[in-house]
């Protein structure tokens, strides 16, 4: 049996929603972004979305900079830019499981998901929609 891929043949991948927990007492949350990642593919990606109106709905005194501050630091180790610092020397699953790992900051990861597909990033862009918007 062969481990070679087929162009178009479905892979696993994984996925977690992010959420920002505004007041962790209170035990809400609302998704505001997605990771994916595609081992076979050597795919890690991530896409954020902020409906500020509805996140201040849940908290009027919620830190919206910090918000969008957490998330261009998850951006910053999906993509292994610079300023991720060491996660930047990271493979994509280790950079996926760091980001998918429980934390108690206010943007939190959902739980680890998996599914099928043969294009990661738009599925990455399905579950965006499904998910958050």
């Amino acid at each position: 049996m062969s481990n070679i891929r087929t162009a178009g043949e479905p892979t696993v991948f994984e996925y977690a929603a992010l959420r920002v927990v505004p007041r962790v007492e209170r035990g809400e949350s609302m998704n505001v972004g997605v990771v994916v990642y595609c081992r076979a593919l050597d795919y890690l990606g991530c896409r954020a979305h902020l409906d500020e109106r509805r996140l201040l709905a849940l908290d009027p005194t919620l830190d919206l900079e910090g918000v969008r501050s957490a998330l261009k630091a998850v951006n910053a180790v999906c993509c292994g830019g610079e300023h991720a610092g060491q996660a930047a020397r990271e493979t994509p699953g280790t950079r996926f499981r760091w980001l998918t790992a429980p934390r108690s900051t206010i943007v939190q990861p959902g739980p680890v998901h998996a599914g099928l597909t043969d294009a990661p990033e738009a599925e990455l862009d399905r579950l965006l929609h499904l998910l958050v918007m």
